[in-house]
């Protein structure tokens, strides 16, 4: 048998699968050594077992090891038991017999550690495709990611823009609405302007025809004006002559009227002494008032008090025997003089 290293993995994982199937320690261990002779082809040694199992003693592994390699040989001899056969012959052939099955599972061992070679190459292989599948399945799927990105942000614009729509579909047609409602103004506008076209070149021709009895009632009137004119012109120099002896007559009476108000004028300065020396009087008196006002709380709180501290004394239980308190004099209220 050749000690090839098998993949340690895979022998863990076939030991733990061995642990959860053989709970007794023995079974396992004749297992175990089974799995490595005739699965992976390992010489298996007491250290090799315990190394792997880790269960018993050091002692168990090597009583199993002793007993499955007398097992094998056992079951590797070749007995051939005939009657006619001499007792010689028999163990020659058996001897034979076993030597071929030797070398026959030495051929098989060899063509079974080739193609686990094989596997094995196979094996690697497969896991470096498998790693170039996964790091392109990674760059797929950040790629897929970013696709997935980029069409999420999309369907969000894409809302965004039928939103807009919505609203722009329901603003053209409130635009259209709209326009159909100026165009009807417009033309209701049109027919009033031909209207009042037609009704003001009536006017106008009304107006021609008023203008040019008004101009003939003009040229009479200015006739008549002139001669007004004329005699408001007279008139007017009569008044004029009037004007001047209004306006000296006017001139002395100023004159006498400045005498007047200067005159006033000093009684109105004596008449503002007077009033703002009664305005100090009158100032002294509301600082006075103010104090008597402050005075009066002062007086109207020691009162309140005095009242309220009696209602709590007749509220007190009384002794049989009341002593005899003396007497309270009322507060005095302090006077203060007017000031004059």
């Amino acid at each position: 048998m050749s000690d090839v290293q098998p993949d340690e993995a895979r022998l863990v994982t076939e030991i733990n699968r061995l642990k959860a199937a053989f709970p007794k320690t023995r079974d396992l261990y004749r297992e175990a050594c089974a799995l490595l002779f005739f699965r992976f082809g390992i010489t298996p040694t007491a250290n090799r077992l315990y190394q792997l199992v880790k269960r018993g003693s050091m002692s168990t592994p090597t009583q199993v090891l002793g007993e499955f390699w007398t097992e094998l040989r056992e079951k590797s001899r070749v007995r051939i038991e005939h009657p006619d056969l001499p007792a010689d012959l028999q163990a020659a052939a058996g001897e034979l017999v076993a030597t071929l099955w030797t070398r026959s599972t030495a051929s098989a061992q060899e063509a079974l550690d080739a193609l686990r070679a094989e596997v094995e190459v196979e094996r690697a292989a497969a896991q470096n495709a498998v790693t170039s599948m996964q790091g392109e399945l990674a760059r797929t799927e950040t790629a897929l990611e970013q696709r997935t990105a980029a069409l999420l942000a999309a369907q969000v614009r894409i809302q965004e823009l039928e939103q807009a729509q919505v609203a722009a579909e329901a603003t053209l047609r409130a635009l259209d609405a709209e326009i159909g409602r100026q165009q009807k103004e417009i033309g209701a506008r049109d027919r009033a302007l031909v209207q009042a076209r037609a009704d003001f070149s009536g006017e106008l021709e009304k107006l021609r025809a008023g203008a040019d009895l008004a101009e003939e009632r003009l040229r009479a009137a200015e006739k008549r004006a002139l001669l007004e004119i004329e005699r408001e012109r007279i008139a007017s120099a009569r008044l004029q002559k009037d004007l001047d002896v209004a306006v000296r007559r006017a001139e002395q009476g100023d004159t006498r009227h400045r005498h007047e108000i200067q005159a006033l004028q000093t009684q109105l300065g004596d008449v503002r002494h007077h009033a703002g020396v009664l305005e100090g009087n009158l100032e002294a008196l509301r600082s006075s008032n103010a104090i008597y006002a402050s005075e009066l709380d002062a007086v109207r709180r020691q009162l309140a008090t005095a009242a309220a501290n009696q209602s709590a004394a007749q509220k007190r239980p009384r002794p049989s025997v009341e002593p005899r308190k003396p007497s309270r004099a009322a507060p005095k209220v302090p006077t203060r003089k007017r000031s004059a």
